[in-house]
């Protein structure tokens, strides 16, 4: 797969030792590192972020089955509609290796593991929570918005005790139609039935991201990342 270099937002681009923390936030199906730029923009604003780096990734570009095979960015195919009965495998854990490489650049750069967190969004956010809870080294946490624990048979047999105790924050729009509530219900529910700290939100809104959500969104950085 060919990556293009992440889009990188903080308000010390020029000198990289004021930078303690970073988050790795991932887009969802068809978008781009772009797509959530104006979010961190945002949230760069609150000087309790000054000293935080962003990282947004782009996912490669390949053809989507459940999208008649049309090409786009993707973290991995989707063969049909939700609920899920098949999934790619092998196309999720390749982009798990690549996280995991964006996550050794930060540790590389001097950032602690434990200031490190990842974020996505949909398809993005499944990602980063397979990742994150996989991950051999203590994370800050997970955003994890509009989205679901993918590969949810593998997870016991594959989870580090590392992340154990890693705060999740999980959001979701009550008005879904893309991933359904109950969906994203039912990876909570199994988050917590492991013993997961799991922050749950619920929004009147759609497959989307509202203002509230980003007020909560930054309340629960301040909290992880403190």
């Amino acid at each position: 797969m060919r990556y293009l270099a992440p889009l990188e937002l903080s308000l010390h681009t020029s000198d990289h030792s004021k930078i303690n923390a970073s988050i790795i936030w991932l887009h969802g199906l068809g978008a781009d590192g772009h797509d959530f730029a104006p979010v961190v923009e945002h949230i760069l604003k609150n000087p309790i972020f000054n000293h935080t780096r962003f990282i947004l990734p782009h996912a490669p570009e390949m053809a989507v089955t459940r999208n008649n095979g049309y090409v786009m960015p993707a973290w991995y195919d989707i063969y049909g509609n939700i609920p899920i009965t098949q999934e790619d495998e092998s196309g999720i854990k390749q982009s798990q290796a690549y996280i995991n490489t964006l996550i050794q650049n930060e540790i590389s750069r001097g950032i602690s593991s434990e200031r490190i967190l990842l974020a996505g969004f949909s398809q993005g956010g499944a990602i980063a929570l397979h990742t994150a809870l996989r991950h051999p080294q203590k994370l800050a946490g997970v955003l994890a918005l509009s989205t679901y624990l993918p590969l949810q048979p593998l997870f016991s047999r594959e989870i580090s005790t590392a992340n154990a105790n890693t705060p999740i924050f999980m959001a979701h729009g009550i008005f879904d139609d893309i991933i359904s509530l109950e969906m994203a219900a039912k990876s909570r529910d199994l988050l917590q039935n492991c013993q997961y700290s799991v922050n749950w939100h619920e929004y009147n809104m759609a497959h989307s991201v509202c203002e509230q959500e980003i007020v909560d969104i930054q309340s629960f950085l301040k909290q992880v990342l403190s």
